[in-house]
């Protein structure tokens, strides 16, 4: 045996044992009337701790690949090419295998540990059961008759919902959009994955926002794309940077969120919003503008969309209900050329045949009315209230401990902690404290940054977080010193 395991790969050793034995075993390579080598001996010649070798011959033993005798050791299974055999699967071998990556792990950790009823959640990216118009919701089911389609939907979605997307756009976004170049997906991060999967493909150069919630999502590595990170100041992007890109790395599209930016917070000015088009114009680099929190603005001021300056075509607008209406209702869209549009509807009936039609019908019914323009009204006050309490929190219980942005709209606080720190196992420790957040690294490059949301939690949640978060610091930085 010549083989020896590659300790600089990721794969844990005691899998990489026991796979290069399971192609050993396919190909004959062991002799079926010997044991396969004693865990001891093996441990010794491929120079590992015999508890890997035991951990790999378990994984072999789990699939139906080999036996334990007492006293003998363990042997190639006698009947695993026989008809009466019935293997199972190597399940850990697919799940690794797949091309679609998964989160990161403290992203699915947080995905879970926020369904406890006990913990302040303070990470979500969605608005708090209380903020969504569950009243209006519910008149819309018992006034309203539904008279709708059961059957499947138009490739782009409900065509009556499209239409009120359209005049929804000109009013509140001052977009001129026709119903036909638009899209109607599962929420904002569909339509995302839609673009990348189809107007995209392996080696293509992108950029994203550092920090951004892009940056947290597998999906551009699965495709295969090459990221490059634009750094965001006060005003958002420098739009020389994104030449800088292009010229060395010739840019195939460039993703950005101008307005409430998540994490930050941050609105992009209005030159650099202009010069940004220019850039795009000048070098033929689709802008992705993904806008999920311009109507949250505190001031009620919600213009202008690179879209709604966009008079070429170059810019693909996405939006959703996800986090000014509700999140559950899964309704998001995009707007662009109709090629694009009827490229991406294609893509969609591939994978899931349309929406369910009544999700699509209350959300038309609802946006349509005039109770739209009022919650719009309380959200804004809502989450106006909810920040300030944030910020009296983080002056009363952190003073001088952070540094922060004041986001003048959306749900999240970007906030840094002055003493350097290990953010996850600070969030592990709060975690234990009954109060979650996210570490910033999971949203970008930079160390010492936390994202507190403060959509999610009511008045008191939001101080009690920060309370318990400030005791876990404290504790921690006398630990450390």
């Amino acid at each position: 045996m010549n083989w020896k395991p590659d300790r600089s790969d990721k794969k844990p050793i005691y899998k990489q044992i026991a796979e290069y034995i399971e192609k050993g075993i396919s190909a004959g390579d062991f002799p079926t009337d010997l044991p396969l080598p004693p865990e001891r001996r093996l441990a010794e010649k491929l120079n590992v701790n015999r508890s890997t070798i035991v951990a790999a011959y378990d994984e072999l033993q789990a699939i139906g690949l080999v036996e334990r005798k007492k006293g003998s050791g363990t042997w190639i299974s006698t009947d695993i090419w026989g008809l009466s055999h019935k293997r199972m699967p190597n399940w850990g071998r697919y799940v690794e295998g797949g091309s679609f990556l998964p989160n990161q792990p403290v992203v699915q950790r947080l995905r879970t540990e926020t369904q406890r009823e006990d913990l302040i959640d303070l990470a979500s990216g969605e608005l708090a059961p209380d903020l969504f118009p569950s009243e209006t919701f519910q008149e819309i089911f018992t006034k309203t008759p539904f008279h709708g389609h059961l059957g499947y939907d138009h490739p782009q979605g409900n065509e009556m919902l499209r239409e009120t997307i359209s005049m929804h756009a000109k009013e509140y976004r001052d977009i001129q959009i026709n119903p036909e170049s638009i899209l109607i997906t599962s929420g904002a991060q569909q339509a995302i994955h839609l673009i990348v999967q189809c107007l995209l493909k392996p080696g293509d150069a992108v950029a994203i926002e550092d920090p951004s919630y892009a940056y947290s999502l597998p999906i551009f590595q699965t495709a295969g794309l090459k990221v490059f990170h634009l750094p965001i100041d006060e005003n958002g992007v420098n739009p020389d940077d994104i030449e800088h890109l292009h010229k060395k790395h010739r840019l195939r599209m460039l993703f950005i969120n101008p307005d409430h930016q998540n994490p930050t917070g941050t609105k992009l000015s209005l030159s650099r919003r202009k010069r940004i088009l220019e850039i795009s114009s000048e070098y033929g680099i689709p802008i992705i503008e993904d806008d999920p929190y311009s109507l949250t603005s505190f001031s009620g001021e919600t213009g202008p969309t690179l879209k709604s300056m966009d008079h070429l075509g170059n810019v693909l607008y996405i939006s959703s209900l996800s986090k000014i209406v509700a999140s559950g209702l899964r309704i998001g869209w995009v707007m662009g050329p109709e090629k694009v549009i009827e490229r991406l509807a294609d893509a969609k009936q591939q994978v899931d045949f349309g929406h369910s039609v009544f999700p699509l019908w209350v959300a038309n019914e609802f946006l349509g009315s005039g109770q739209f323009k009022g919650h719009i009204s309380m959200l804004r006050q809502q989450l106006h209230e909810r920040r300030d309490q944030l910020i009296s929190s983080l002056n009363s219980h952190l003073r001088e401990k952070t540094d922060y942005f004041i986001p003048e709209g959306g749900i999240h606080f970007w906030c840094k902690i002055r003493e350097p720190m290990d953010e996850f196992r600070l969030l592990e420790e709060s975690i234990k404290r009954g109060v979650a957040f996210v570490p910033g690294n999971v949203l970008g490059t930079k160390k010492g940054y936390i994202r507190f949301t403060f959509g999610r939690g009511d008045i008191d949640s939001i101080n009690e977080g920060i309370r318990r978060f400030a005791d876990v610091l404290r504790q921690m930085e006398k630990i450390k010193n």
